[in-house]
């Protein structure tokens, strides 16, 4: 049962993987909890060596392990809303999906970290299977990019329309409500999203960022929202302010490593701070 009396705060879990380069996972998940003013709360699924160039190893914990990092963080300190991410495997996704019915975990947030951005399959189908059927309906939310939400469809996908017919087709499988995005899509029609919730569809759009620094963008999202039900906020409400959020962090991305850099989750902060005082100068960093 979630405790949420032990809170005085907002709290929100992340399930997901370690991004020992800092851009996405565990470590953005955890950024943008604290932009948010949401306490963060944490359960490794797996260990990856990888930078801004890519992916070197990743190593899974054990199903049992992250089951029992879920029933730490929720018996004693409680939850608000939870997000996953990268899940890895069919074992630990059905670890997940048993704590969150046991444990009774509420507004859950489930980016299914199945495809890259690159449209490159990070799971096998098996795992596919698992997250389909088992943790798909215990969603409040689900958040495909559109190479995910063909998986899930059968689908190709090129255009709005497309993206509400998959909308329509996942919602379908058990979702309540869900956010196809389209950061992947061409030309002026990048970056628009669409959500539908069983009765309304909502074409979601924010201004288009140019820049190579986008890692992380789908988690940040993802906890974004998290952060924002945490707080209180309806469920569209939540994502709206996780676009904008998303959108400032891709004007501030990060220009580190030789390969795709990470969205700065917190440099508008610190550049607003800097503008005030006088002090911290990070425009060798950015580019707003």
């Amino acid at each position: 049962m979630t405790n949420l009396m032990a809170s005085s705060i907002p709290v929100a879990l992340t399930i997901a993987g370690s991004d020992s380069g800092g851009g996405a996972g565990i470590q953005a998940d955890l950024r943008t909890f604290a932009f948010h003013c949401v306490h963060g709360t944490s359960a490794l699924t797996c260990i990856t060596a990888q930078n801004t160039l890519g992916v070197n190893r990743v190593d899974a914990l054990l199903p049992e392990a992250v089951k029992a990092q879920i029933e730490a963080v929720v018996k004693d300190i409680g939850v608000h809303a939870t997000k996953t991410g990268m899940l890895l495997n069919q074992e630990i996704i059905l670890a997940v999906a048993e704590a969150v019915e046991a444990l009774s975990l509420k507004q859950l947030v489930v980016d299914p970290v199945m495809v890259s951005r690159a449209g490159v399959q990070l799971i096998d189908d098996s795992a596919v299977a698992a997250l389909r059927d088992f943790l798909l309906p215990k969603a409040s939310i689900v958040t495909p990019n559109i190479y995910e939400a063909e998986i899930f469809t059968g689908l190709d996908i090129n255009d709005i329309n497309d993206m509400r017919l998959a909308a329509e087709k996942i919602h379908k499988l058990g979702v309540k409500t869900v956010l196809v995005k389209g950061g992947a899509l061409k030309s002026n029609l990048r970056g628009a999203d669409v959500w539908f919730d069983g009765e309304c569809f909502e074409i979601l759009r924010t201004t288009i960022v140019e820049t190579t620094n986008t890692h992380g963008t789908g988690c940040t999202l993802s906890a974004a929202i998290a952060a924002n039900l945490a707080q209180g906020q309806d469920l569209f409400s939540a994502v709206k302010l996780a676009k904008d959020y998303v959108t400032n962090a891709l004007k501030y991305a990060l220009e580190v490593g030789q390969g795709q850099g990470p969205v700065g989750h917190f440099f508008p902060l610190l550049l607003d701070i800097s503008r005030k005082e006088g002090t911290l100068n990070w425009e060798h960093l950015t580019h707003p």
